[in-house]
């Protein structure tokens, strides 16, 4: 296969997955341009190298180049386009990145509130808002998989949410609550008394015209609810506002702080919570295990327990 085409490829399935990827397309093109239209498997770490590092001084830009043309590399070898990873292996430490915003339980009602009255300004209506939100804190969804699933990718009778090519082109099954399952059947009823397209192949969640939300516009969306709820994101990073995908983050530490609460082991949840967000591998948990005071509380408490039992449960 052809360079150009790999790239085509990969940029039309970033693009179908409702990704706003318009710049790191550029970047990807321009790729292309420079290191010709040659055979995918005659791409060389000396070229990838070449092109992360740039002809400058090494700046932050370096890692948001090696990032993309990875996603590039991990889809080629994912479809057996190529059979070894071209990137190089000297890429410096990257400097420290925004700190996710855990919300509490009390923001996570203020900004549904808040959405269950949204005005519908860019086109999104509020209970349709409101049910993206919840799917995204209730089932730990990326906002990709969320936007993209289809009317049949949601088992009400199972109460189970099919997500395909994720991130990783895998397929998972998420299985919900009662209590979203309640949600899910309300917004249902909305969407079919407001006309629009049913068959299961249609989008889940659509804007008032029965168009597929697009990214950018459903952040932007997220961002006036927030503001409307008075919830900011607090020192270090407070310039920043909440994102959207802080909210599976939050769902991660909430599951693992109930897990404490409730007198589980972490260590068995772990594997289990990997699995659910789907990830490869239980590393890719890791950095959603933000330690809150509160989980750093439950986990302390757990360690002195097991220090003065000697690990015995009565």
């Amino acid at each position: 296969m052809k360079l150009k085409t790999a790239i085509e490829d990969y940029v039309r399935h970033k693009e179908n997955l409702g990704t706003d990827f318009e710049e790191s397309a550029r970047l990807l093109r321009r790729c292309g341009r420079i290191w010709g239209d040659i055979s995918v498997n005659d791409l060389t770490p000396e070229a990838t190298k070449s092109f992360i590092f740039g002809n400058g001084p090494v700046s932050s830009t370096l890692h948001t180049r090696f990032l993309i043309i990875r996603g590039l590399i991990r889809y080629m070898l994912a479809r057996n386009y190529i059979t070894s990873s071209p990137l190089p292996v000297d890429i410096p430490k990257k400097p420290e990145g925004l700190i996710p915003h855990i919300y509490s339980k009390a923001e996570l009602r203020r900004i549904l509130t808040a959405a269950k009255t949204y005005s519908g300004q860019y086109k999104i209506d509020a209970p349709t808002l409101y049910t993206f939100i919840l799917l995204l804190y209730a089932c730990g969804l990326r906002r990709s998989e969320a936007l993209r699933l289809t009317l049949g990718d949601v088992d009400l009778n199972e109460n189970i949410i099919t997500v395909r090519d994720t991130k990783f082109y895998k397929t998972r099954y998420v299985p919900f609550s009662a209590d979203l399952a309640r949600v899910l059947r309300g917004y249902l009823r909305m969407r079919s008394q407001n006309g629009h397209p049913a068959p299961p192949e249609a989008f889940l969640l659509v804007t008032v015209e029965s168009t597929p939300i697009q990214a950018p516009l459903a952040g932007k969306s997220f961002r006036r609810v927030c503001a409307s709820a008075g919830v900011r994101r607090r020192h270090p990073h407070e310039r920043y506002g909440p994102r959207l995908h802080d909210l599976r983050h939050t769902f991660s530490v909430h599951r693992l702080t109930a897990c404490y609460q409730e007198g589980g082991d972490p260590q068995c949840l772990l594997p289990k919570l990997s699995t659910y967000l789907g990830h490869v591998d239980i590393r890719e948990t890791q950095p959603y295990l933000t330690l809150t005071p509160e989980l750093l509380r439950y986990a302390s408490r757990r360690f002195e327990d097991y220090a003065i039992t000697g690990g015995r449960r009565d």
